[in-house]
């Protein structure tokens, strides 16, 4: 193996799964949005991946008659894709820490989601300075944009 084949497939993690989620970011249940990450190019982007169920509590009250996911719990889902991404690339040292938003920007709805969705939630990284990084995102359901954002997080101790 050369060296351009060693950096390739370093700079590349297939997937991570839910075991692995829960050491990496502190985010637990009912908060925890994200089942299993794929495709992540190791600082640059990931997919993630939340398997939308009527056993979901915010269903209970969003609303009962017709169960659609919050918003912002999609945002929400986005900004965890990008916070599994970020400790995959800044390694074990990050684990555990905290990722707080700084802005959302851009943020459209295009479709609901609803039980029963595979939302894919598609993070690119834009910029990172330091501890602060920025993203576009895009979830989809079904090769359809449901919703999209441009986002800022700052990733710090506990």
């Amino acid at each position: 193996m050369n060296a351009h084949t060693e950096n390739a497939s370093a700079a590349t993690a297939t997937s991570v799964d839910i075991k692995r989620i829960l050491q990496m970011i502190p985010h637990r249940y009912p908060m925890l949005m994200v089942d299993r990450v794929v495709d992540m190019q190791l600082d640059q982007s990931a997919v993630g991946i939340k398997n939308v169920s009527i056993n979901e509590p915010f269903f209970q009250g969003h609303f009962p008659s017709e169960p659609v996911m919050p918003g912002v719990l999609v945002v929400e889902a986005m900004a965890q894709t990008a916070c599994v991404l970020v400790v995959s690339t800044f390694g074990a040292d990050s684990e555990g820490k905290l990722v707080y938003f700084m802005s959302i920007d851009g943020v459209r709805f295009r479709r609901p989601v609803v039980p029963g969705d595979r939302l894919e939630l598609h993070v690119q990284k834009m910029q990172s300075r330091a501890n602060v990084w920025k993203f576009s995102g895009k979830a989809m359901v079904e090769g359809k944009v449901a919703a999209e954002a441009t986002f800022a997080a700052m990733i710090r101790d506990r």
